[in-house]
């Protein structure tokens, strides 16, 4: 279990993403990142796409997941894990788990998206169903790691995960220079830690902006508040970015000192990023992948000459959705 006392620096994330980076590589694809013609001259800057909608999964979820699968002793191996997910993680569990052979459950709440349902029913993954919230499903798969002794591996509150996570920035290194800002979609802040930990160790002056949908920005709100809340979420687009964080998550502390700024952005602005990346980019992505532009056209003055990267952080929507966001 990592607890909140367990505090990385952005040295030592940088450190240990560079380690994830050699042991994972042969298993994530370096996803492109694609100048964004539209964006930059909205913001009269240079804004970047990072495409983690094309990682292997759908989202970058597989890196973490990869990362600490391949770094479990042969003990935890054996017995098999247990995790939890609202989707994205537990589908690169899933095929890592397939890739190796190993025994794993993976819980989810019973209000999972239909398409990550769908796409984890396609890797034949072993599924639970509790509770209507991430949080509730991640306590429920601890208590039962615990009950039988296997291992319970966290989507987001884990230096390993954390680091696979740090290799998307270590791909923005290598593919964009002089980079001023990044902007990045947190749910339980896994994704942007790695990024923060990364870019920060090396250029403490970067700009590192977190972006949350107001029906569940609690990572948002424990900042302001200095410590973690327990905060009910409203149903929102961004269901990659739901639901509470357990306590005591390394990811806290790591947002706190690393993260210079949210954005929480409405619904409707979700749904119009949403539209928009499909007709300008012609991508398909979630609601959670939406954040980061949703973020960057609500405050467009200020990216203003800034060369900036935006992550589009998965590819999962239901048809569904798709078609209310369209109509």
């Amino acid at each position: 279990m990592v607890l909140g006392k367990d505090r990385m620096t952005a040295e030592e994330i940088r450190r240990e993403s560079l380690e994830a980076e050699a042991r994972i590589r042969d298993t994530i694809r370096e996803t492109p990142l694609e100048p964004s013609p539209w964006l930059s001259r909205l913001g009269r800057c240079d804004a970047f796409l990072k495409l983690e909608n094309l990682q292997i999964t759908g989202s970058f979820k597989l890196r973490g997941a990869a990362n600490r699968l391949l770094t479990l002793s042969q003990e935890a191996r054996g017995s098999g894990v247990v995790t939890a997910s609202t989707g994205n993680h537990g589908s690169a569990v899933a095929y890592m788990l397939r890739i190796l052979g190993w025994p794993g459950t993976i819980y989810l709440p019973k209000t999972v998206s239909p398409a990550k349902l769908g796409a984890l029913e396609r890797l034949e993954a072993n599924l639970e169903f509790h509770g209507d919230d991430g949080v509730e499903a991640e306590i429920r798969a601890r208590q039962v790691a615990q009950q039988t002794g296997r291992f319970y591996m966290s989507p987001y509150n884990d230096r390993q995960i954390i680091a696979g996570q740090g290799t998307v920035a270590l791909e923005i290194e290598r593919q964009v220079r002089d980079v001023e800002t990044v902007i990045v979609p947190v749910g339980g802040g896994g994704l942007i830690s790695g990024i923060a930990g990364v870019l920060k160790a090396s250029n403490p002056g970067i700009e590192i902006v977190g972006c949350q949908p107001s029906n569940s920005a609690v990572m948002h709100r424990s900042i302001l508040a200095g410590a973690l809340l327990e905060l009910e979420s409203e149903p929102t687009l961004a269901d990659g970015a739901a639901g509470g964080i357990e306590s005591g998550a390394i990811t806290f502390s790591i947002c706190q000192q690393h993260v210079d700024r949210f954005v929480v952005v409405s619904e409707e602005e979700i749904r119009q990023a949403i539209r928009h990346i499909l007709e300008k980019h012609h991508l398909l992505i979630e609601g959670a992948a939406a954040l980061s532009v949703a973020a960057f056209l609500q405050q467009i003055d200020h990216f203003r000459g800034r060369r900036t990267v935006l992550v589009l952080s998965g590819a999962k929507i239901s048809l569904e959705t798709l078609r209310a966001v369209l109509d």
